[in-house]
């Protein structure tokens, strides 16, 4: 039920435009059997995540040549078995040639048999089909467009959860001296790029849609506004990394590190108060000072005196992801640099 709500809107607009352009063929162009109207339509939009018009379009771009590869095999050589192989050697090499992504080929290969296998009544009527789906596609994505700023969103969540997931593992691991428990949180900090590619991917195709579609626009700021809080959570995760990789460093003696962890729980539930201003911009400036307090007392000597280097240089390992989560609810990278002690 779950991924039958994520798709509603894909599968309207794929039945919207298949059946538009379809429909447009047979009746308007007179076409018989226009059936890469519909196919052209159904496997340009699909249901991928990255709904953007350029994807669209060059998956269309990569049908078209198929169909108009086989179209001129047909007129130059007939129909038959060994047509069909010298057709889709001829559609695959120049499809690879003309785009390094291997779906714009396989597009281009499909449709290529297609017009090879199936007969009809003229030449390049079936070309005509695809220009008439290629159209249909990219309107549908412009006038019946996908909520964008709704699966940004929920990537954006997944990713703070992963944050918080592999921080809080962090925290046990501090406060238990238990150098498995940190190497544990390392691996789930290094696990969070696939998330953080999938909010990039979100964010990118939200932005292309809204640029074109006029139902969109005033959701420009709000995804621009994620795309701001993706590139600093980008950064926090690196240097999460780079707190974990130390705790475990300083928990291989067993020693209980309950201020530092302390710190770092800190820094966590400003993460959190950052993760719920996605959804309401209004509490950002909350998040903003939460974050902006814990940071102004990162100084390593004050917070741990007299204690080893290595603790202290963990400390100091959380002062750029404070800067980080900072420029995540919106303040200048200069001004949250600024926030952090000089030391």
């Amino acid at each position: 039920m779950a991924r039958v709500r994520e798709s509603a809107v894909p599968i309207l607009q794929i039945v919207v435009a298949a059946t538009g352009a379809y429909a447009f063929a047979f009746y308007v162009l007179g076409h018989p059997a226009p059936l890469l109207a519909a196919t052209v339509t159904v496997s340009s939009l699909g249901l991928v995540r990255d709904a953007r018009p350029r994807r669209v379009l060059e998956t269309v771009l990569g049908m078209l040549v198929g169909i108009l590869v086989a179209e001129l095999l047909l007129i130059v050589a007939g129909a038959g078995w060994w047509q069909l192989g010298l057709a889709l050697a001829v559609t695959l090499v120049i499809a690879r040639f003309l785009s390094p992504q291997g779906g714009f080929a396989i597009a281009a290969a499909i449709q290529s048999a297609i017009v090879m296998v199936v007969p009809a009544g003229a030449p390049f009527l079936r070309l005509a089909d695809g220009v008439v789906a290629g159209i249909a596609a990219v309107l549908v994505t412009a006038l019946l467009p996908r909520n964008p700023l709704r699966a940004a969103q929920r990537d954006g969540h997944r990713v703070f959860a992963g944050v918080e997931s592999a921080g809080q593992t962090l925290v046990q691991a501090l406060r238990r001296g238990d150098r498995l428990r940190a190497e544990r949180g390392l691996e789930k900090a290094r696990a969070l790029q696939p998330l953080v590619d999938d909010w990039r991917s979100s964010l990118d195709a939200g932005l292309a849609i809204a640029r074109i579609s006029p139902f969109l626009r005033r959701q420009r700021f709000e995804l621009e506004r994620q795309e701001r809080a993706r590139q600093a959570l980008d950064l926090a995760i690196r240097n999460l990394r780079v707190i974990a990789r130390r705790t475990a460093y300083v928990c291989d003696d067993g020693v209980a590190r309950a201020v530092t962890a302390d710190v770092l729980a800190d820094l966590l539930r400003g993460a959190a108060a950052a993760d719920a201003a996605l959804d309401d911009i209004s509490l950002e400036p909350a998040a903003r000072e939460a974050l902006r307090a814990i940071a102004s007392h990162l100084d390593p000597a004050k917070v741990l005196p007299g204690a080893s280097l290595g603790d202290q240089n963990l400390v100091a390992a959380m002062r750029p992801f404070a800067v980080d989560l900072l420029t995540a609810t919106g303040m200048p990278p200069a001004e949250a640099r600024a926030a952090v002690p000089r030391i």
